[in-house]
């Protein structure tokens, strides 16, 4: 059986849990009961092919990613799942990674510096004639 190796992120410290599908599956039909959950990969995949596996891996990190940012309040089972304890009171972006970190909204908007357009390589010398 497989693993999914899950990164938690929150208020600067990293902890990892690791969970089957099954887990996952047993999870989004509580969360059905309190919040509106998006899709969750398919229960059934015939062949295990490294392609496949992965797309149900990016699958189900997507899956924990839209219930942290669509969610002002995580569910306590939510939390459980992700065995966090105790959560501190920052944006929820930053509170709760998943298998990566999530963007905080603030951090997701750069501030951009002038582009400056040279017509020619400004480090190239022009051709003596």
């Amino acid at each position: 059986f497989q693993v999914f190796k899950i990164e938690v992120l929150m208020s600067g410290r990293k902890h990892f849990v690791e969970k089957r599908y099954s887990e996952f599956h047993a999870l989004h039909k509580k969360l059905k009961k309190f919040i509106r959950t998006p899709e969750i990969p398919s229960k059934h995949v015939r062949n295990w092919v490294p392609k496949v596996l992965e797309q149900r891996r990016q699958g189900l990190e997507l899956y924990l990613q839209t219930i942290i940012l669509e969610n002002e309040e995580l569910p306590k089972i939510f939390l459980d799942f992700l065995n966090i304890r105790h959560v501190p009171t920052l944006p929820k972006a930053e509170s709760c990674g998943s298998f990566d970190e999530t963007e905080s909204e603030e951090s997701s908007k750069l501030s951009h510096q002038p582009v400056l357009l040279f017509l020619r390589d400004p480090y190239v010398l022009p051709k003596a004639n």
